[in-house]
């Protein structure tokens, strides 16, 4: 620290000197603290003090901090003949560890002061006085008559706690809301035959389970259903033309099943079918543990036997048979399957409306609609946290709700979450400032810095500011630990 301004200190001298008072001059004045050790320099100016031809003073600094001294260098300051005594006895800086200098009076005259001393911890909240001694008072003096000089504040700066500087992605605006419900059905049928049995075998739970789909939708107040669609599936098992005849008919049974149970509206209904499902059954028997799997899979996989029912006569010469009678028994039927989709839109909601759904129903809001919920929170507070892991559990596989959960992460230092999170993120110069802060966090400043010096000239203004935030406080902590 450093200052131009003069500090004042008054010296009662002795009867026998001049009886007024008289002040040595104190200005430019520095302390640094360099290697374990507290430099300090000052300008004793003496330019006021008269002093007698046979008379001296001690001028002693010292560092102070309540019961704690530390006396410095001396000053010696002597009258003509008191000098030449001086002189004559050899005393010397380097032997004896003080400066000596004859005051010629009604001159100006400064002395530029400088000393080295070892820092103690103490020392970082202390002053520097100076002590003037001419009665011999010695270590006495030094406790009591002193006279303030300047501050020393070199307390340790509190830790620099880190503060990430992030660039949230704003999702896109869904200009309409699909979503769909999915669901496969196992209905059992009679032998070759096409119509729905409400009663049959276990046709009660499956025709459930579809209806329950379907009424979820329409019961919710926000959806309108745009589409009920469905696709029947056959096995491999005896003719391709009767299980083109089967998947057709019975998937235009079951939606004939929910056409007279439900009033759509001007929604679509669709049918499609898939006479063989041989994708199934190539899925089924790969997982399965079945012996002759490899040499069935070669026959599924072989693309010259194009003629399905070929390909299936072929299956049941594998060794002798009884691997077919075991695709027969256990896998064939699973493949006679209806898959269903419903197909519906939500509308849209105002901020304040999302506000109200956001923790009673988040599943009507769409990514956007949930940012815009944030924003009406504090940054970095419960609330704001709270919609993003919101988000990312409603869209676990979005790329921007898991940017925005990392970045979250980050905020909150759970930095093991934000690594899991940016895995599945989006890609872009906001996922690398995430990594840079992520490489700050774990205390890997060379790779941050390398990380984060190239974004400061990122097109994106938000990610280039941020990123200039980051860099401060990272040399804000180098400087920190370096004290």
């Amino acid at each position: 620290m450093r200052t131009n301004r003069y500090l004042l200190i008054t010296i009662a001298l002795l009867a026998a000197m001049v009886t007024q008072a008289q002040e040595i001059k104190v200005k430019d004045q520095t302390v640094e603290k360099s290697d374990g050790t507290l430099l300090i320099h000052m300008t004793l100016d003496f330019s006021e003090i008269e002093l007698p031809a046979n008379r001296g003073l001690v001028c002693t600094p010292i560092i102070a901090a309540g019961d704690s001294l530390r006396p410095l260098t001396p000053v010696v300051l002597n009258g003509r003949d008191r000098h030449i005594l001086y002189e004559r006895t050899g005393r010397n800086l380097a032997e004896h560890g003080e400066y000596e200098l004859r005051r010629l009076n009604g001159r100006e005259q400064a002395f530029e002061y400088a000393v080295r001393t070892p820092m103690a911890d103490w020392m970082r909240k202390s002053e520097v006085a100076l002590v003037i001694d001419q009665c011999g008072c010695g270590w006495e003096a030094l406790r009591n008559d002193r006279s303030p000089l300047f501050p020393i504040n070199l307390a340790k700066p509190e830790p620099v706690v880190l503060r990430p500087a992030l660039a949230y992605a704003v999702p896109r605006v869904e200009a309409v809301k699909n979503r769909s419900l999915r669901g496969q059905a196992f209905l059992d049928f009679p032998v070759n035959r096409t119509e729905i049995h409400p009663d049959y075998r276990k046709n009660p739970r499956e025709l459930a389970a579809i209806r329950a789909t379907i009424d979820s939708v329409r019961q919710n107040p926000y959806a309108s259903i745009a589409e009920v669609s469905i696709k029947g599936y056959a096995s491999p098992e005896g003719s391709y033309a009767n299980n083109e005849r089967l998947a057709k008919g019975r998937a235009e049974a079951l939606l004939n099943y929910i056409r007279s149970l439900y009033d759509f509206g001007g929604a679509r209904m669709t049918v499609d079918y898939e006479p063989e499902d041989w994708e199934g059954l190539e899925r089924a028997v790969a997982e399965g543990d079945l012996a002759d799997k490899e040499a069935l899979l070669a026959i599924i996989r072989t693309p010259s036997i194009t003629d399905p029912d070929r390909r299936d006569a072929r299956l049941k010469t594998v060794a002798g048979g009884a691997p077919y009678r075991h695709l027969l028994q256990e896998i064939y039927p699973a493949l006679r399957h209806s898959d269903y989709n419903v197909s519906y839109t939500i509308r849209a909601f105002t901020t304040e409306e999302a506000r109200e759904l956001i923790y009673k129903n988040p599943a009507q809001l769409s990514l956007e609609e949930m940012y815009r919920v944030a924003q009406t929170y504090e940054v970095g507070s419960p609330e704001y946290n709270e919609v993003f892991e919101i988000a990312v559990r409603m869209y676990p596989d979005d790329p921007t709700s898991n940017l925005n959960a990392a970045l979250t992460a980050l905020a909150q230092g759970r930095t093991e979450n934000a690594r899991l999170y940016m895995r599945r993120a989006e890609a872009g110069s906001r996922l690398r400032l995430a990594e840079g802060v992520l490489a700050l966090l774990e205390g890997k400043t060379d790779e941050a810095e390398g990380l984060l010096n190239v974004l400061t000239g990122d097109n994106d203004p938000s990610v280039a500011a941020a990123a200039k935030e980051n860099l401060r406080q990272l040399q804000a902590r180098r400087e920190a630990m370096r004290d």
